[in-house]
């Protein structure tokens, strides 16, 4: 039931964000955008719930501005009638475009034959829970989940971890290479061009704060290890804690 509500909150987001288009843009709105943050366009500027107000996205971070660009709200915007919290949907909207933007060729992949579901994991070759999870890819994979790793160096770009995680993402069995980093197994050390980086500043944009950080299909982020036979109950929504 979960999912259900998840995609049919995704489907009334993307339908609203395509008319939103047909919505005018005051110019005083986009002149002070553009001085705030130049260079660095929306990825969306749609009319909120409240008159007078715009949702402006960069990425999975949401703000509320009015038509003549002076004032800017910073958090959610609840409907207390619905009991729903009408931002955090859009977020996990957001975050799933920008996910989906991905070449999945530049990510690690655990999958069964026979795929029931697909997860996301920002994942730190030196988290100890992120080495737990790593050690349970065979159950997830029994059960039908399919598990893509994106990287996401806690310590930062430069750090030990970003070129231990470098290393694995340019050895030539990236599979093998990510088991024996995080279980403590030297990896050669290598370079090339990589997306760790990228994949890096995308968990930021998104949200992530720590690691494994679960992303669903629906866009919606789980921090944290969670058992495989936990997690197939919450992509089945059968657990909705």
């Amino acid at each position: 039931m979960k999912k259900i509500i998840a995609l049919t909150i995704a489907a009334a987001v993307l339908c609203s964000a395509q008319t939103a288009f047909a919505v005018e843009i005051p110019q005083s709105l986009t002149s002070r955008l553009n001085k705030l943050i130049p260079g660095t366009a929306p990825d969306l500027i749609q009319a909120s719930e409240i008159p007078g107000v715009f949702e402006v996205h960069y990425g999975a971070s949401i703000y509320y501005v009015s038509a003549d660009g002076r004032y800017l709200l910073r958090g959610d915007i609840i409907d207390l009638e619905e009991k729903t919290n009408l931002t955090q949907s859009r977020r996990a909207v957001s975050r799933k475009i920008a996910i989906d933007k991905l070449d999945e060729k530049g990510m690690i992949v655990f999958s069964p034959q026979a795929v029931k579901h697909t997860v996301t994991v920002f994942t730190d070759v030196d988290c100890p829970y992120c080495a737990k999870f790593h050690q349970q890819i065979a159950e997830y994979n029994g059960l039908g989940v399919r598990v893509r790793y994106l990287a996401f160096p806690r310590a930062g770009i430069h750090s030990e971890s970003y070129f231990k995680t470098v290393s694995v993402w340019c050895s030539d069995d990236r599979r093998q290479a990510i088991g024996d980093a995080k279980f403590g197994k030297p990896v050669a050390k290598k370079t090339c061009q990589n997306p760790v980086a990228d994949h890096y500043n995308l968990g930021q944009t998104v949200g992530v704060n720590g690691t494994p950080t679960i992303v669903l299909e629906s866009g919606e982020i789980i921090p944290g290890y969670v058992p495989p036979g936990r997690l197939l109950d919450i992509l089945e929504g059968r657990d909705s804690s």
